[in-house]
């Protein structure tokens, strides 16, 4: 495993200094742990615990925290947990979880981090990064794809079983469950489409042509899955069925338009 712990990176906030560095102790193991409470609402069952980040760094993965204030004593106020992955022989990376407390959010923390983690990745002579997100939550979709620019190729169903405190409501007000499909996000670092973005350009579009599909999604998911359910559920296996008929076809999904009514995937021809 690389040795960079050392290697520091700043942000600034509106009340301080941000620094990006690896997370080591088991204080600031324990302090992503009880971020994953804060931010995602999980229960114990879901979380990634202590042990989980210690073997995950000893297996090759890390962990970089944003700390306020200081390299050394400041408060963990976000993380990104890194894994050591293979694919097809190949080392590569794999994002299990990004996390920035409410109280730093929307202040750029969670790029500086996803960029500081390619600059670590490039580090260590990686180009690749996987992760996985929700198709439905229009802000990630944003993020990934266009201030990010990853592709997606691939659609997974159900891929958690369930997320915890995301049940649905029926119309006679009883909570169901609704599959926990994901999308594969592909961060490979070096294509031009990235390095656009990383030198703060706007990221071209694949082989610079226009998409050729869209798909379209519901503009406030959280809201229709509390208050209509069957509709949520219904416009998901809708979504589902649109992305793999579009994926079998041979098309990469590599921008999204963000729209206050009708925010929607776009997709590319890849010849």
């Amino acid at each position: 495993m690389s040795r960079q712990t050392e290697k520091v990176e700043r942000a600034t906030a509106d009340d301080g200094e941000v620094v990006i560095r690896e997370c080591t102790t088991i204080e600031e193991f324990d302090t992503c742990v009880r971020l994953q409470r804060e931010v995602f609402g999980m229960p114990d069952l879901e979380l990634s615990p202590r042990r989980h980040l210690i073997v995950s760094r000893l297996a090759g993965g890390w962990i970089l925290g944003a700390f306020t204030a200081a390299a050394v004593g400041g408060e963990l106020v976000g993380f990104v947990h890194h894994l050591a992955a293979v694919r097809a022989g190949e080392i590569i990376g794999y994002s299990h979880m990004m996390a920035v407390s409410a109280r730093y959010q929307n202040r750029g923390l969670g790029a500086r981090l996803k960029w500081a983690q390619r600059e670590r990745a490039l580090a260590e002579g990686r180009n690749f990064i996987r992760w996985t997100f929700e198709p439905m939550q229009a802000r990630n979709a944003h993020f990934n794809l266009n201030r990010l620019g990853v592709c997606i190729r691939s659609y997974a169903v159900n891929f958690y079983g369930w997320d915890a405190g995301t049940e649905a409501a029926a119309a006679d007000g009883e909570q169901f469950n609704i599959d926990s499909d994901r999308l594969v996000a592909e961060w490979e670092l070096r294509t031009p489409r990235v390095e656009q973005i990383a030198r703060g350009e706007r990221a071209s579009s694949p082989n610079a042509s226009p998409p050729v599909a869209r798909v379209e999604i519901p503009p406030d998911w959280n809201r229709l899955r509390r208050e209509d359910g069957l509709t949520a559920q219904s416009e998901l296996l809708r979504i589902r069925s649109e992305f793999q008929q579009h994926f079998a076809a041979g098309l990469v999904c590599a921008g999204f338009e963000r729209d206050g009514k009708r925010p929607c995937y776009l997709f590319y021809s890849e010849q």
